[in-house]
């Protein structure tokens, strides 16, 4: 498990998000030092991973100059992965953002503080990978967000993994969605 709270990844991938869309180089590299500020407190860096678009924070120890040193890895569990593209639009992201976020309010009204975690993950995932609405999520990254997502990125609680699938219930219950068939074992 990684050794970066929460919400000092949430703040990494804001902040790369930013720089991104900043309208020149002295904006986008303020943002970029707040956030590897943020990171080097908790011992960690990041980078962008080209191939797949995807921000990769990580302890600061693997490293030997700017490279990664295989031998240095312990636990790869330790990084945390965020895609910072997918198949949405990713100029939608604020948009996308402050809808998934109503959406989670709507779920804490309604179920509680397990059913809200879970369904704030949720609407991480759904709108950094894809940059989509929750309810408009496929089977597909259902079992993707259980299977791959959820164990790796969320930190759930015994309590919150064992109430996710009742959460994603939720999340398309107060959308007034069907939620897609989907095979992945739900608990």
């Amino acid at each position: 498990m990684t050794d970066l709270p929460r919400e000092v990844v949430d703040a990494a991938e804001r902040l790369t998000r930013l720089a991104r869309r900043a309208v020149d180089d002295a904006e986008a590299a303020a943002y970029e030092r707040d956030r590897d500020d943020r990171l080097a407190e908790y011992g960690f860096t990041a980078r962008v991973r080209e191939d797949d678009d995807t921000l990769v924070c990580h302890p600061a120890e693997w490293l030997e100059g700017d490279t990664v040193r295989m031998d240095r890895i312990e636990d790869t569990d330790r990084a945390v992965e965020i895609p910072l593209s997918g198949s949405g639009d990713p100029e939608q992201w604020d948009a996308v953002e402050a809808h998934n976020a109503e959406v989670v309010e709507r779920v804490a009204d309604r179920a509680g503080d397990v059913h809200t975690a879970n369904a704030r993950a949720f609407a991480d995932f759904m709108g950094n990978h894809y940059a989509r609405r929750v309810e408009t999520a496929t089977a597909e990254e259902l079992r993707e967000f259980l299977t791959e997502y959820y164990p790796r990125n969320a930190w759930p609680s015994e309590k919150e993994r064992e109430a996710v699938t009742q959460s994603l219930d939720h999340v398309f219950a107060v959308t007034e969605t069907a939620m897609p068939e989907f095979s992945a074992v739900r608990r």
